[in-house]
């Protein structure tokens, strides 16, 4: 998009950062690139099409896609823009405003900032206007027959239960039987009780980095050395876990006491897009065997809250610069589609 030529270089796109990871230690598992997709271009209705023959072949029933607004101003939409006007693929989807800055350090935060995001009682409508005709779509994924709405950081609103409000009340006059409307638990401050916010449900959001455990490696010679600087510097800037530990972490953790949705990832390491600068997370030792045991164990062990109230969610499908996706890529092939797959036929 002009806006990443402008700020990143003629051209770019998150391949530009995948394609020049590098390994930072020994077993570390990067590059990591794409197997049968190749590197595509999300413009096009072959690619998409394929992504959703994928997806639906190994049990995953919907996409959600990020949605990128800023005051009026969006961001990265054309793809989901080409879905909605082409009817094309003819596969379940739903919106998640990803309402964060966007950040020269990938961070969301307020520093080195590219687009601000803002927020404002016009805006609201203006914002309800352009999301009307996704949820009018007959592939729009509905809760209780209420399309399904997720807010990323919903405690960014200067008043929320305002914005939500004001949703369901222009839903409701263009003729929807309402919203079911989410907030995704991602960081500590989202996560207050429920009553009162204006949320139906909340998405549990993966990682969970409050509750990741320790760091690896954890042993003391270790932290000596980085902390003495004898380590070479990817070393000492990024932060490091072991997978497995994580996702042994995650089956142990007590229920929630509100209505949520669990989630799980096949992996994360977001070394594409730090470099050797610092700042990274990598989860080092994911595999197609890890992830399918946590999903198994996640599939059967959610109550769904009601018939339709049956949401369980993956981060993520595409996030190949976060080193987080389910597509095909060189080293496991469709292994982590068919770790899925597996995972749902075990639940039942």
């Amino acid at each position: 998009i002009d806006e990443n030529d402008e700020w990143w270089g003629l051209g770019f796109t998150e391949w530009t950062n995948v394609t020049k990871a590098k390994p930072l230690y020994p077993g570390h598992d990067q590059p990591q690139l794409p197997g049968e997709l190749g590197f595509y271009d999300l413009r096009l209705p072959e690619v998409r099409q394929a992504q959703a023959d994928l997806a639906q072949e190994h049990g995953i029933s919907g996409f959600c896609y990020y949605h990128y607004w800023f005051n009026g101003k969006l961001l990265l939409e054309r793809p989901i823009v080409d879905v909605l006007n082409s009817g094309k693929p003819d596969f379940p989807f739903c919106l998640t405003w990803a309402n964060e800055n966007w950040t020269r350090a990938w961070d969301g935060g307020s520093k080195q900032i590219l687009m601000e995001q803002n927020y404002g009682d016009a805006d609201d409508e203006a914002h309800f206007r352009w999301l009307l005709p996704f949820f009018a779509d007959p592939r729009y994924i509905r809760v209780d027959g209420r399309p399904f709405f997720a807010i990323y950081r919903a405690r960014r609103l200067p008043d929320t239960r305002r914005t939500l409000d004001r949703w369901r009340e222009l839903a409701h006059k263009a003729g929807l039987p309402g919203l079911y409307l989410c907030r995704f638990d991602s960081f500590p401050d989202e996560r207050i009780p429920l009553p009162g916010t204006g949320f139906d449900a909340a998405v549990e959001f993966q990682p969970d980095w409050p509750y990741l455990g320790r760091v690896f490696p954890s042993w003391l010679p270790f932290w000596n050395m980085r902390r003495f600087r004898v380590l070479p510097p990817p070393l000492r800037h990024h932060t490091f876990y072991r997978y497995k530990t994580i996702v042994e972490r995650m089956k142990r953790r007590p229920p929630v006491e509100y209505k949520r949705f669990p989630c799980v990832m096949p992996g994360w390491d977001n070394t594409a897009r730090r470099g050797e600068s610092g700042g990274a997370v990598v989860m080092h030792g994911n595999t197609p065997e890890l992830f399918g045991g946590w999903l198994e164990h996640t599939l059967r062990n959610f109550k769904p809250y009601s018939a339709t109230e049956n949401l369980v969610f993956i981060n993520a499908w595409n996030e190949w610069a976060e080193g987080n996706k389910l597509e095909p890529d060189r080293k496991w092939g469709r292994g982590f589609l068919e770790a899925t797959r597996a995972a749902i036929d075990a639940a039942g």
